[in-house]
């Protein structure tokens, strides 16, 4: 039909906006107090955590802008960000130009080639459409439920994420 998207965009579309928005719920939930939290002295603390969760949104950003994302090029490890505010701040930004490279992304583009790299090694090399739901939302939810999980260590209550979560439904 006239003006309807084409299928695989309609696809990628929805699923990123429905766990974009899941995710940006999670985040609402975080407490300031708690920021260097963390459950194990092997795990990120919570700021940090959610800060690679915004870094994760950069990635999928740089999914559509280049043909490559080579990670020997980017920090290892950035300041974690320190207050709930922070975090929504600069998520809500990344996600709008992202959004926005969605919106503008033909289907072809989606077809084309995407590398992840490390200096001269290839740690993959999808369809930009594969790597944006393998390397960046599947990489951000599954970030998002560890975030969840310290979430319910701080007896913080949980969102729905795909449907009423317990605490929504008062267990």
């Amino acid at each position: 039909m006239k003006g309807e998207l084409p299928i695989m965009k309609q696809l990628i579309l929805g699923d990123a906006k429905q766990e974009l928005a899941g995710t940006r719920r999670i985040l609402e939930r975080l407490p300031n107090e708690q920021m260097m939290w963390k459950p194990h002295g092997k795990s990120m603390t919570l700021g940090g955590l959610t800060t690679h969760l915004i870094n994760l949104v950069n990635w999928q950003v740089a999914i559509f802008l280049h043909s490559e994302l080579d990670l020997s090029a980017v920090p290892q490890r950035r300041e974690a960000l320190g207050t709930r505010e922070e975090v929504l701040e600069e998520f809500d930004a990344n996600v709008a130009k992202l959004e926005k490279l969605l919106d503008e992304c033909e289907e072809d583009k989606l077809a084309e080639e995407w590398t992840l790299r490390s200096g001269d090694h290839i740690i993959l090399r999808q369809p930009r459409a594969m790597a944006f739901r393998t390397f960046g939302l599947s990489h951000m939810i599954h970030h998002r439920a560890q975030l969840g999980v310290y979430l319910r260590l701080l007896d913080i209550p949980l969102p729905g994420l795909y449907g009423p979560s317990a605490d929504e439904q008062g267990k």
